[in-house]
């Protein structure tokens, strides 16, 4: 009983050893990506420190009460109701507790992911089979998505035809693009990165090629780039400027 009791106590105080969001709240924004890993990594503390301490203490029963002969009979001391219920009580009093904990961690985290900050850079995203638009208004459109470093960005997520899902695998972040409804995600680049987004769910025969690029970009690139976008934007000649002959 006291060495259990002891062994849970350590197991515990390991879990909350870990990684804390404490850190990301100087920054004033608190990244869902970051967040994420946080309570990633409580789990697997929960896996192995905790699993681990209870499977040593099952192998070490198994060594140590093992039979020495094909004739042998057990010598432990028979448990009292007290000790038998103590053996299953506690355990299953600490396994409730740190499901408790990460429980919370996770209804902190999905708080986190579903609350965009103030000022944050919006984007549209229409997911068709079997690509993904971005639009940043303005008649601004894209096929890949660029953002700027430092900045939070939210998008707007719908579909056309079927369901999509619109997997950040490198932002931690999946979100179903759906039709007639408009979801939303919002991320937090802080660092120049390319990575890549890709639908998650089996959406028809080219579900495998429905992928995007997903750039990173220091400020100043992100303006070069959406200055760029917008003269071709306005270079493009729209169906309302064009004159039909009536004769054809």
């Amino acid at each position: 009983m006291r060495i259990v009791t002891r062994i849970g106590a350590a197991a515990y105080a390991l879990l909350l050893a870990g990684p804390s969001l404490a850190a990301e709240e100087g920054k004033g924004i608190i990244s869902p990506t970051d967040a994420w890993e946080v309570v990633w990594g409580d789990v697997l503390i929960d896996l192995f420190v905790i699993g681990g301490v209870f499977g040593l203490l099952a192998v070490y029963m198994l060594i140590k009460f093992r039979a020495k002969g094909p004739n042998a009979v057990g010598t432990a001391k028979p448990l009292t109701a007290g000790v038998a219920l103590a053996f299953a009580l506690v355990p299953a009093a600490l396994f409730m507790a740190d499901d408790f904990l990460l429980a919370a961690k996770g209804w902190s985290l999905w708080n986190i992911q579903r609350t965009v900050p103030a000022g944050a850079m919006e984007v549209k995203v229409v997911g068709s089979q079997w690509s993904f638009e971005f639009d940043y208004g303005n008649g601004i459109k894209s096929g890949e998505l660029v953002v700027p470093v430092g900045k939070p960005i939210v998008l707007r997520l719908t579909s056309t035809d079927v369901i999509h899902s619109f997997g950040l695998s490198h932002y931690r972040l999946k979100e179903d693009l759906v039709p007639g409804r408009i979801n939303h995600l919002w991320f937090y680049p802080d660092k120049a990165v390319e990575t890549f987004v890709t639908c998650q769910e089996f959406c028809g025969d080219s579900h495998s090629v429905m992928n995007a690029p997903v750039k990173a970009v220091p400020q100043a690139d992100f303006d070069k780039w959406l200055a760029s976008k917008k003269k071709a934007s306005l270079k493009a000649p729209s169906f309302a400027s064009l004159t039909i002959d009536p004769a054809i």
